[in-house]
């Protein structure tokens, strides 16, 4: 396993199957300006939450690698209204084995408010 942090709350976790992108905020992230995006490939973007320091670069980076995105059911469909239709919802308490291992969904208490104000 190989472990990133590409600053702020943005990982990349490789593992033997797969690679995994987790809140991607890297092009406004002052802190991560040598970071080039277009590097960086995953097969899945697990999204926590809505903001807009946890989705910054998802929808460019889902475009170009076809990453399967995972997050709740909201997020999902926000993105879907983008043109990125390979998700997995899921919500709250729910769990599913993608090939890579399992992923739970929790409560977290945090607000989820999409960049547009649309719920997430």
């Amino acid at each position: 396993m190989k472990l990133t942090n590409y600053g702020h709350a943005c990982w990349h976790i490789e593992l033997e199957n797969a690679k995994l992108l987790i809140d991607p905020f890297i092009s406004p992230n002052e802190l991560a300006k040598d970071i080039d995006i277009n590097t960086i490939e995953c097969d899945y973007i697990l999204i926590t939450h809505g903001h807009e320091d946890h989705i910054a670069d998802v929808e460019s980076i889902a475009k170009r690698t076809g990453a399967k995105l995972i997050s709740n059911f909201e997020i999902i469909n926000w993105f879907a209204a983008k043109g990125i239709d390979n998700g997995h919802p899921m919500n709250i308490g729910g769990k599913w084995k993608f090939d890579f291992g399992i992923v739970t969904y929790f409560t977290a208490q945090h607000s989820s408010v999409m960049p547009d104000g649309a719920s997430g």
